[in-house]
């Protein structure tokens, strides 16, 4: 009798916690979305005619707070996502729905969630330091939110796959800024793979969103169509932008030093 009760307990501590706050939270996911949008506005308006702040210090710990959050949730998200990958297989993979409430992984699901609240605050510094703030920053921040705290509450599949890629492409993103705010000359190889990093995410999440609507038509997957269709627009819609932002960024500035050579 002990041990049934263990194991009818073992979701119920943290996951008891989230689902409470999973039920406010796709109402706040547009609170802090319509926040971010004001700050924007109301931020690039106040500095308009304002000198622009340094804010080296304060940027350098911020990156490197999220850089070890990140490194550590890809470590243990990563982990898990390994172990099943290679003892069941792709497809349990893709459809586990145990990732959200796994020992561990329920833990860095959770985390994951919330923690695109404050990565809104790499705005701030964009804003602050009058640099420039392009569609696709503030675009994919906003839209991460509210599919992140929409989605955690249904446990849909495909989120370890989903958290895993993010949670390592922002441990080495958060690793560059951080090096750059120090004052560390990084190679311009480094932004490059970032970036390629980023673009790579972006088809391998139009790739799973697949997979999950092919074996969820095969009752092998949870999942519904609302949600995969949101989710298949948001990738393809960072793919475009993405690509876009390597071509102009480095393609494009390649060729015109060619040219002027």
């Amino acid at each position: 009798m002990e041990q049934l009760v263990e194991v009818s307990l073992l979701p119920l501590d943290l996951p008891q916690r989230a689902s409470r706050w999973r039920i406010c939270g796709r109402k706040k996911s547009f609170l802090f979305s319509a926040l971010y949008a004001a700050f924007i506005f109301g931020g690039r308006h106040l500095m308009n005619k304002r000198a622009k702040f340094e804010l080296r210090k304060p940027l350098v710990l911020w990156s490197l707070t999220l850089a070890v959050f990140s490194i550590f949730g890809a470590l243990r998200t990563g982990a898990y996502m390994v172990y099943i990958l290679m003892t069941k297989g792709l497809k349990q993979s893709v459809c586990d729905q145990g990732f959200y409430i796994g020992p561990v992984s329920k833990f860095w699901a959770y985390a994951f969630v919330l923690s695109k609240a404050p990565e809104l605050g790499d705005t701030m510094f964009i804003i602050l330091r009058k640099q420039k703030l392009i569609f696709l920053h503030w675009y994919h921040h906003i839209t991460v939110l509210l599919y992140s705290w929409y989605s955690y509450k249904d446990m849909v599949a495909g989120g370890g796959w989903f958290m895993t890629m993010n949670y390592g492409v922002h441990a080495v993103m958060y690793s560059y800024y951080a090096l750059r705010a120090a004052g560390f000359r990084v190679s311009r190889k480094f932004a490059m793979f970032i970036t390629l990093s980023q673009i790579t995410q972006m088809l391998m999440g139009c790739v799973i969103n697949y997979l999950v609507f092919y074996w969820m038509q095969q009752d092998q997957c949870y999942s519904h169509f609302q949600n995969i269709f949101w989710s298949s627009l948001m990738y393809l819609s960072y793919l475009v932008l993405f690509c876009h932002f390597f071509f102009e960024a480095y393609i494009g500035k390649m060729r015109k030093t060619a040219k002027a050579e």
